[in-house]
């Protein structure tokens, strides 16, 4: 098998191994996350979304771009790998204590009360114990073994919610967050060294970390505008919102993204180590670009649909859960702009992957400026709704994306795009119909929106459909 054929067959048996995983992982997620928003107020749900932005924050400072520079570069050394633990060590140390140092300071800076003390000191532990587990991961990413880097991720979810929501239950509140988080970072950190064992080095070579630097400060830089693009932002909701407002914020971002969570993120985690392996490829690079845009919208555009016809049928089925009603026009917009940010992102992985990073800095300058520009506007005039209205605004963007892309890499979105739009209006049509006719029957709604896109699909774009499964199957059937 030549050194193309086996990425593909890799690659594919991946993304579908990945996503069969993913799903279930999702599934506990969504399980989770629901009977969370039952126990919790809107207040409490809000807490923990700002103080994980808090952390998130601390967590870009872990390692200034090494990890992205080691999935990149071509081929890695023992050097490369030291010195980038120990850089990453040193940082997360530091600002550990210092979070730690002045957690009574950024306590108080939100008026949190003593269990959100706790979950910010909770959430920096974890963030310690992530750190470790990073090198593994790369590891394992390079080699595109993430059905194995799936496995730790399974156990730290299980423990995560499992722990979450018994304590909701009893009433802990925001502190039932506090021991779930540690739960999840020691079961994830044990299981991922013993899948792939590591004996941590603490070693710094200069040659190493300069080449290493000289992707990884652009890559980080561009990380940094996405943290103040989005963590800083939401640390900014936290002083200008109510807590309850900061909460129906976090819940109407974190359901309208499931579909990137369920489709996308699996899609993408191994576009980015593919397509740098391809990078010397043009024409099979566009080839997987394609193909990795089309089986994105195949799922994102019906999922997408399906959530907003049946969101309110769903509130309206489950007793408590009325109380997320005023977040449900910030959910409907969204979801747009996370079915936008599915075209989006692959091209950006793409650009990436081709040491394009500058031009991708670019893009994150434009979007951040915009985020700070105009969504403090839209606040000011809609309430907590002018953050979602923003977002969908911004997303608009999107054909800077497309336009920059095309710049190095020939590939063809509207072909991509065209067979799963039309069958996702024909869909929106047919759900349009049955909410007159059965307006609180959610499993009917689900029924007409999976029937109307399916047969839409087969009896419109048949060959298409034929065509890009058939792809799949010839490279599955290849032989090592």
């Amino acid at each position: 098998m030549t050194d193309f054929q086996e990425i593909k067959h890799k690659s594919v048996t991946v993304v579908l191994a990945l996503t069969t995983r993913t799903a279930f992982l999702q599934i506990i997620s969504v399980i989770g996350n629901f009977f969370l928003t039952i126990f919790l107020a809107p207040e409490e749900f809000g807490v923990y979304f700002l103080v994980s932005a808090i952390v998130v924050f601390l967590n870009y400072f872990s390692d200034v771009g090494l990890a992205a520079a080691l999935v990149q570069k071509h081929e890695v050394t023992r050097e490369d790998i030291a010195s980038t633990f120990t850089i990453q060590q040193i940082f997360v140390v530091g600002f550990s204590a210092l979070a730690l140092l002045f957690s009574d300071a950024i306590v108080s800076f939100y008026n949190l009360s003593a269990d959100g003390k706790f979950l910010y000191q909770a959430l920096i532990i974890a963030f310690i114990l992530s750190s470790l587990k990073t090198i593994p991961s790369i590891l394992l990413e390079r080699k595109l073994d993430f059905q194995k880097l799936v496995i730790p991720q399974l156990f730290e979810v299980i423990a995560f919610y499992g722990i979450a929501v018994y304590l909701a239950y009893i009433g802990w509140g925001v502190g039932s967050f506090s021991l779930a988080v540690i739960a999840r970072g020691i079961i994830g950190t044990v299981i991922i060294y013993y899948i792939q064992p590591w004996m941590p080095q603490f070693h710094i070579n200069k040659d190493s970390l300069k080449k290493l630097l000289s992707f990884g400060i652009p890559f980080q830089l561009n990380s940094f505008l996405a943290l103040v693009k989005d963590d800083l932002f939401t640390l900014y909701l936290g002083r200008v919102l109510p807590l309850a407002y900061v909460g129906y914020i976090g819940w109407a971002k974190k359901w309208s993204e499931l579909p990137l969570r369920l489709i996308m993120d699996s899609i993408v985690r191994v576009t980015f180590p593919t397509y740098s392996r391809l990078q010397g490829s043009p024409e099979k690079l566009t080839t997987a670009i394609n193909k990795t845009i089309f089986f994105i919208m195949l799922f994102i555009i019906p999922i997408s649909i399906g959530m907003i016809a049946t969101i309110e049928p769903f509130i309206d089925l489950i007793p408590k859960y009325e109380k997320w009603n005023p977040a449900l026009l910030s959910f409907y917009l969204f979801v747009l702009s996370s079915a936008v940010a599915a075209i989006s992102t692959p091209l950006v992985n793409a650009l990436n992957a081709l040491g394009k990073i500058k031009v991708t800095l670019q893009l994150m300058v434009i979007w951040t400026v915009l985020t700070w520009g105009i969504t403090p506007l839209f606040i000011r005039s809609y309430g907590f709704n002018g953050f979602a209205i923003a977002s969908l605004v911004i997303s608009a963007t999107v054909f800077l994306v497309v336009w920059l892309s095309k710049k190095y890499i020939r590939f063809s979105l509207v072909a991509q795009l065209v067979p799963s739009v039309v069958c996702g209006l024909i869909m929106s049509i047919f759900l349009y119909g049955a909410r007159f006719i059965f307006p609180q029957n959610l499993l009917i709604l689900i029924i007409v929106g999976v029937t109307s896109y399916s047969l839409s699909y087969i009896l419109l774009f048949k060959d298409k459909i034929q065509e890009e499964f058939a792809t799949i199957l010839n490279v599955l059937r290849v032989q090592k």
